[in-house]
């Protein structure tokens, strides 16, 4: 029997994934019990538990609201000025678990988490955006400063694996953050607008015109950040920017 190279290197993964468990034994990051997928770090009844956003949402930015709604609904942000982006869907609430996970693959190196978040993005592109055909996947860039600090930025690590599981190409380093806007956590909707107002550039216009993108992000808040990305690329000429989140603030 033949296999071909992209079966090949799986079954590799799978084993090293087998040998890897058996010197560091991987442990759930919620319930710490044993996680059911190679390379996972949650477990299937923690994933079970999450928060998932569902419908009613804006059909502009997701932003969920509450209450029964039966048709398309805009919210206040996005009938007051519309966003540079075509479309916003994010797979969980920011809250809880999802908070803790986030703060720690951000903020704490927990770069391991990044195979289970990412698996929560392919699932919101898939629901969502199945009938998208992106050109490529980018990401929200970090200031050089910020991203020498921390030594890696986790959207691209996101993108990544998103790119990987949906098998479109990554586009590295098509954006670009020209100003170091600092933490937002503690700005208002209206502070973050103008904070990351023209903080960034979209290199090789040339290339981005004409193309299709799907951008990546961790949290989306009031969507300052991912508006700003979207309108770079589409001053630069992108002819579509659809933005996925793992969680909604």
């Amino acid at each position: 029997m033949r296999y071909s190279l992209s079966e090949c290197a799986r079954q590799a993964g799978n084993l090293l994934d087998a040998f890897a468990d058996l010197v560091w034994p991987r442990h759930c990051e919620c319930c710490g019990g044993m996680p059911d997928a190679g390379g996972r770090f949650l477990c299937w009844d923690c994933r079970s538990r999450l928060p998932l956003i569902d419908p009613p949402y804006c059909s502009r930015c997701g932003d969920p609201v509450p209450g029964c709604i039966s048709h398309d609904y805009l919210c206040s942000l996005c009938t007051a000025r519309e966003p540079g982006f075509d479309a916003a869907r994010s797979a969980v609430r920011f809250r809880g678990e999802v908070k803790d996970w986030l703060h720690r693959f951000k903020y704490s190196h927990a770069t391991h988490l990044a195979h289970d978040l990412g698996a929560l993005l392919a699932a919101v592109v898939r629901v969502h955006y199945g009938k998208e055909e992106p050109d490529a996947v980018t990401y929200v860039p970090l200031h050089p400063v910020k991203e020498r600090m921390r030594t890696y930025n986790q959207s691209r690590l996101l993108a990544a694996v998103l790119a990987y599981e949906l098998k479109i190409p990554l586009a590295r380093g098509c954006l670009e953050r020209v100003r170091d806007t600092g933490s937002q956590t503690h700005l208002t909707a209206r502070q973050r607008g103008a904070n990351v107002a023209g903080a960034f550039l979209a290199r090789y216009p040339e290339w981005v015109e004409s193309r299709r993108f799907l951008l990546v992000d961790d949290v989306m808040t009031t969507g300052a950040t991912v508006n700003e990305c979207a309108k770079a690329l589409k001053d630069a000429g992108a002819a579509r920017v659809v933005v996925a989140t793992v969680a909604r603030g």
